[in-house]
């Protein structure tokens, strides 16, 4: 709770992929509160105050897990609908006159996210290429977690696309703070 709360403000790619690691996390562990208390909640170095704080938030994501009916797979709600709220400022910038950076940063990471969509076997639920790479960036997150070494093309893909997000990132937090300047082109 605690780190998401930090990571939602200082950099909401890596929320989004924080809060999908909670979601399967709570899935390994079968939904189970008590599970998470000793295993997770309990091993924590944090004071007594805070770990009932976390009790309440893993209890609070159970809940929410179960009356959306994503025990097996998906987002909840709220997460999807801010990797929505990213995915609109990604398309905000793209037809934005004002933001040069951005253009030329997605411009040289389309040739990965091309190839990753064309490679994966989840292609037809991915709805745009940004929401493909928060998918490939958790599938390397995944793979990581396991030891297993990226081949060297995969671990330039992550970088070009960590880039990408990284930026998209430090525009959604000018965007909420107000200090992002979105000048669109006529049509």
């Amino acid at each position: 709770m605690f780190i998401a709360q930090q990571k939602k403000k200082e950099n909401i790619a890596e929320y989004i992929l924080y809060m999908w690691q909670i979601e399967d996390v709570i899935r390994a562990y079968h939904f189970d509160i008590e599970i998470l208390q000793k295993e997770i909640i309990q091993s924590s170095s944090i004071p007594v105050e805070q770990q009932l704080q976390l009790h309440g938030w893993y209890t609070s994501l159970i809940e929410m897990m179960r009356l959306e009916n994503i025990q097996e797979t998906g987002h909840l709600q709220f997460i999807t609908n801010t990797l929505t709220d990213v995915v609109e400022l990604h398309y905000a910038l793209v037809q934005s006159g004002k933001h040069a950076d951005y253009h030329a940063q997605l411009y040289k990471t389309l040739p990965y996210m091309t190839d990753f969509m064309n490679k994966t076997d989840a292609k037809s639920q991915i709805k745009d290429e940004i929401e493909g790479c928060f998918v490939f960036m958790y599938g390397v997150l995944l793979l990581r977690l396991q030891h297993k070494v990226l081949s060297q093309e995969t671990e330039i893909a992550r970088e070009q696309i960590a880039k990408l997000l990284a930026l998209l990132s430090l525009k959604y937090r000018l965007y909420q703070q107000n200090e992002l300047e979105l000048e669109l082109f006529e049509e």
